[in-house]
């Protein structure tokens, strides 16, 4: 009476390593008809580089596709047109197998990949065995993601290598930990290049419609250097790029009758990240009327919601610092000594929206708003409130 049963599940064991093996050699075969492929990974600024860098080879002549996994993720076409990926599930790195397969299927010259992979078993999984790129790109090491990567920084950097290609190029924006990934490039038979930001001038950023960071530019420079497109061929296609949605906009707000310069900078969610844009933003942004902070918190996570309110006001120090959140109260009651000067209100998770509105008008004339936190769900909703605001004069 056993046999059968046993039987069947022989057989079924069979035929479900057949279907891995086929999928397998499906892939592979996929994988050998693009000619380039790029893997990016890092803590901050994937989706742009990814942006970037295929903009920049489009410009080339390449026909090159695309896929993000920022704020909202997104595949990108070879005319720079790109859709959002609608998920009936749960993220998965086996995404980029069946986009894999898509993309080979339009005979492209190029694919430009952002790694989806947090757990450092899923990034060398997502590297070594999905994209095997000839181009893998580290933008930069953060202290972010420390459940899964951590807990220091090191250990991130180690987590981050996992992406490393094999006999490639490795392209790196990274300052601090470049000993470690070039250490590891090295084992791996792969050239390392580190990108000097100070190459990019103020010129070449203003040309962007949107804020863009001298790193994330000058890391894609070098990958489409790298794949044999020219400085300015590349920077002429990068000019045209449209922005991901995490990406660092600045507006002009109308509030009241006065100047409020917003910058959303709500997709760098860890502190060394944010306190980088911050020095980035004032430098171009003087603020002569005073500096507000909007954090949108989440009260999941507490851990980064007192680093990002002790960042602003131990290192920021704004005048105005506006957090909403239901669990803030202690943290900012107790960290507030590090910057007496800074006029802090809270706003509830069941305020109505508009009531950010009208604390933003409250402020003096020529303030700069710097948001941070979650962009998410009611950030989205706060961020549409207040472009509606934005001085088209």
């Amino acid at each position: 009476m056993l046999i059968i049963p046993v039987f069947l599940l022989g057989a079924l064991a069979v035929t479900i390593c057949l279907a891995g093996i086929i999928e397998f050699k499906l892939h592979q075969r996929a994988l050998s008809s693009i000619p380039l492929r790029i893997h990016v990974n890092g803590t901050r600024g994937k989706s742009s580089v990814t942006r970037l860098v295929a903009a920049g080879l489009r410009e080339g002549g390449l026909k090159t596709f695309a896929k993000t996994t920022g704020t909202a993720p997104r595949v990108i076409d070879s005319n720079g047109l790109d859709r959002i990926i609608h998920r009936l599930r749960l993220p998965s790195i086996g995404e980029q197998v069946r986009l894999i397969d898509y993309f080979s299927k339009e005979n492209p010259d190029a694919i430009v990949m952002e790694c989806m992979a947090v757990q450092p078993q899923y990034q060398w999984i997502s590297e070594h065995q999905m994209v095997k790129s000839h181009i893998g790109v580290i933008t930069n090491v953060r202290p972010d993601h420390l459940d899964e990567m951590g807990p220091t920084e090191k250990d991130v950097a180690m987590s981050l290598c996992n992406s490393i290609p094999l006999e490639g190029t490795l392209i790196t924006g990274e300052d601090e930990q470049t000993d470690l990934l070039e250490m590891v490039a090295t084992a791996n038979g792969t050239d390392f290049r580190k990108s000097d930001e100070s190459a990019i001038t103020q010129q070449e950023l203003d040309s962007f419609s949107y804020m863009e960071h001298p790193s994330n530019v000058a890391v894609a420079l070098d990958v489409c250097k790298q794949a044999g497109v020219d400085r300015n061929t590349a920077l002429r296609g990068m000019h045209k790029v449209k922005p991901d949605l995490g990406a660092l906009i600045a507006w002009n707000l109308n509030m009241a009758g006065k100047r409020v310069q917003f910058i959303n900078a709500m997709a760098a969610n860890d502190p060394v990240s944010t306190l980088q844009i911050w020095k980035f933003v004032i430098d171009r942004y003087p603020a002569e009327g005073g500096t507000c902070v909007f954090f949108n918190s989440r009260d999941d996570r507490p851990v980064r919601t007192r680093q990002m309110i002790e960042l602003t006001l131990e290192e920021i120090k704004p005048d105005y610092f506006f957090v909403r959140g239901d669990k803030v109260s202690s943290t900012v009651g107790r960290l507030n000594k590090l910057s007496p000067r800074t006029k802090t209100r809270i706003i509830s998770l069941g305020t109505p929206n508009s009531h950010l509105i009208d604390l933003m008008e409250s402020l003096p004339d020529d303030t700069l708003m710097f948001a941070i936190g979650n962009q998410v769900g009611a950030g989205q909703e706060i961020l549409e409130l207040i472009a509606g605001h934005k001085n088209n004069g």
